[in-house]
């Protein structure tokens, strides 16, 4: 019974923290399958992380879509691109030792929490041309309007599908900064839009998972609802506050987390 509630607790805390930023609850799923069930071989908990991570992305989805700030183009773009990353990430899984996993993980996890502190405040300007120039209005009236590259993403998203796919993370992580930072997505669109392409790249990736039989659809039983209802509640906060200080407060429990599994 307590593991039970621990499992819909952390979900709820994944699907809001993931949410709030775009980037997906792999990074809290992944470490807390990790600590409470240290059988489960590296393949199962990626594979059941993506599959907590398809009911995150749905439910977020969902929330963005209300607030129309998903960019529906691109986010199915990127998403082409990283299904055969996934594919690939999926099938490469299966090949990772216990502690080589545990001890990439947790630099992956250091790099996040950094990048989410210390991240760049302006885009950075790299002379590729425009392909794409968006402008609409959200559903409280806000104006957007920018421009991107449209094939740099989609080069970069081939390689996050792989690596969320490998990991079990979502590809948010690595997607939310190259839509800011390289593509010059407004950071709203580009949390709202990454929650979209996880959400498709996440239907093949669990269902690759599915297929091998790595998912422990028991802990999703768990999980799952949490991450949905996390989901909600991390988009609805997300269009009303700024979130430095949640962001501050995540970053040094990642860092924490990260060296626990590197140590493990």
């Amino acid at each position: 019974m307590i593991d039970s509630l621990l499992l819909f607790f952390f979900g709820v805390v994944a699907g809001f923290s993931g949410s709030i930023v775009g980037l997906g609850g792999g990074f809290i799923v992944v470490p807390t399958l990790a600590f409470l069930r240290p059988d489960l071989v590296p393949s199962h908990i990626t594979a059941t992380s993506m599959a907590v991570l398809l009911f995150n992305s749905i439910s977020s989805t969902l929330a963005y879509t209300r607030q129309k700030r998903i960019d529906f183009t691109a986010g199915a773009a990127f998403a082409a691109a990283s299904i055969p990353g996934s594919i690939i990430g999926a099938l490469a899984a299966e090949h990772m030792s216990g502690k080589g996993f545990f001890v990439g993980f947790g630099c992956f996890l250091i790099f996040i929490s950094l990048f989410l502190v210390f991240k760049p405040k302006n885009p950075l300007k790299l002379g590729l041309p425009v392909t794409v120039r968006r402008s609409f209005v959200d559903a409280i009236g806000t104006r957007f309007e920018y421009e991107y590259n449209l094939w740099l993403g989609v080069v970069i998203s081939f390689f996050v599908g792989f690596l969320a796919s490998l990991l079990g993370i979502g590809g948010g992580s690595l997607l939310v900064p190259t839509m800011t930072l390289l593509l010059l997505f407004p950071p709203h669109i580009a949390a709202a839009t990454s929650m979209f392409t996880i959400f498709l790249t996440a239907i093949v990736s669990t269902g690759t998972y599915w297929v091998r039989g790595d998912i422990e659809w028991w802990l999703v039983l768990f999980l799952a609802p949490g991450a949905f209802i996390g989901g909600q509640l991390g988009a609805r906060v997300a269009a009303k506050l700024p979130a430095k200080l949640i962001l501050r407060i995540l970053s040094a429990m990642l860092i924490i987390v990260a060296l626990r599994l590197i140590t493990k």
